[in-house]
This record gives C-alpha cells, structure tokens and sequence, in this order.
C-alpha cells in the first residue's frame, strides 16, 4: 500500500529525516516509536503532503506521491489526525467533523459516516451542537479522530493520540484504534506511549534522530536488553 525509501527531508539546511524507508500494507496497523526529537512528527506529516521531501520517494499503491499538494493526499485516501488535534474552537463539534467529509468522493455519504463516528465515539453524539473549545482534552482527541474518519480513509496517520490524556481516556482512544483497524483502515500509529502502542502492532519502527534504528515485530524491535532499558523501562520482553 505505502512505501517509502531513502527519504529526507529538511527544516532549512538542517536535515530532519535521512534515508528513511519504511512500508505499511493494506489494513495492516504499524507504529512509530522514538524519543523526543527523533523526526517522528516530521516523518508523518511528509507522509501527508505537508513537509516536502528533499529526497527520497513516497508511493501509494504504486503511484508517486513525493511532490504532490497534501489535498492529493486526502484525495488518495490519506487522513491525518495532527498532534495537539487542531480542532477549530469556535466551530460546533458537528462543523468539525463535516469539515472532514468535503472530499468529493466521500461528500455523499457524510450523514452515515457521521453517524459511524458517533457510534465509534458515543460522547461525540452528545457534543455534536457545543462548540469544540469547550470539550475535554479526551474529547477533542475524539472529534479530531473523527474528523480524519470523515474522509473515509484507506490510510490513517495518527500523531501522538494520546498526549495529555488521563490513562482512562488513553484506554478508550487505543480500543477505538483497534476497532478502526480491525474495519480495515491500515493504520500508522507515531506514539510515545510505546507499551500500548506495541500492543496494537503488528510491525514496529524504531527512529532514532532522524533515521530508522530498527524495524520488525514489536518483540523483534524491542528484544534487546539495551532497547528494552531505554524505552520499556526494563519490561521483560514479549
């Protein structure tokens, strides 16, 4: 489904990513793991048009996507769900997720897309005519998953989910993603929190300042003592 290689990408003269390759297959949910400032957001946001790459390639199902305006990417079935969520405060809940469903292929069945939302998300229904600045935190992670889920995607790109969130809210996001990988939306999941994140992937990528230091199944990636230490505070190994 995506593949990407040898891809950099730069802020300035400084380079964010190098030679990074990695592939997510259809309906397959794949994580992203790394310490602060490793590239984790820059690497998702060239996966949704947003940074452009300074080299390298990104293909969707064959097609080159490298050099192509981010709404190529939503056309193609690609939906990000940004980190802090970047809801519009003023907009009513049912304003922002509808913003979601404007894609023309999509445009047609936004009623029943939202009602799968609010089925997805069932506080969502009762929020749907207050305005999004008002929510929770949790919440608003919910709209702005929601939101991405408007659009129908083939490909979700979920930014850290889970920041800021209390552990009951986190344990209500996680199932939500499983559930909305297991309708068979391919997922790449950029997440700090990596115990729960490896327990919903089938694959795992390791980034370590801007390169892959790692890849394979979670138990793979994370079966060294010394990567275990740094990242699972010393959890045994699955």
């Amino acid at each position: 489904m995506l593949d990407v290689r040898d891809l950099r990408v730069d802020y300035g003269i400084a380079p964010a990513l190098w030679s990074v390759s990695l592939a997510i297959g259809a309906g397959e949910l794949v994580c992203v793991v790394g310490p602060n400032g490793a590239g984790k957001t820059t690497l998702i946001n060239a996966l949704a048009g947003l940074h452009p790459a300074k080299s390298g390639r990104i293909t969707l199902d064959g097609c080159d996507m490298t050099s192509l305006a981010p709404h190529r990417f939503c056309a193609a079935g690609v939906a990000l769900v940004p980190e802090g969520r970047r809801l519009f405060a003023r907009m009513t809940v049912r304003e922002n997720l509808e913003i979601g469903g404007y894609v023309r292929a999509v445009r047609a069945a936004r009623s029943r897309t939202l009602d799968e939302v609010c089925t997805l998300f069932p506080v969502v229904r009762e929020k749907l005519d207050a305005p999004a600045g008002a929510l929770s935190g949790g919440q608003q992670q919910m709209v702005a998953i929601g939101r991405a889920l408007m659009a129908k995607p083939r490909l979700l790109l979920l930014d850290e989910p889970s920041l800021g969130l209390s552990p009951i809210v986190v344990q209500t996001m996680f199932r939500a993603i499983h559930d909305v990988n297991a309708a068979g939306t391919a997922i790449l999941l950029v997440e700090q929190n990596v115990t729960m994140a490896l327990d919903l992937a089938s694959r795992a990528y390791l980034l370590e300042e801007g390169r892959i230091a790692a890849e394979g199944t979670p138990a793979a990636v994370f079966g060294t003592p010394e990567l275990r230490r740094a990242y699972l505070g010393g959890m045994p190994a699955r």
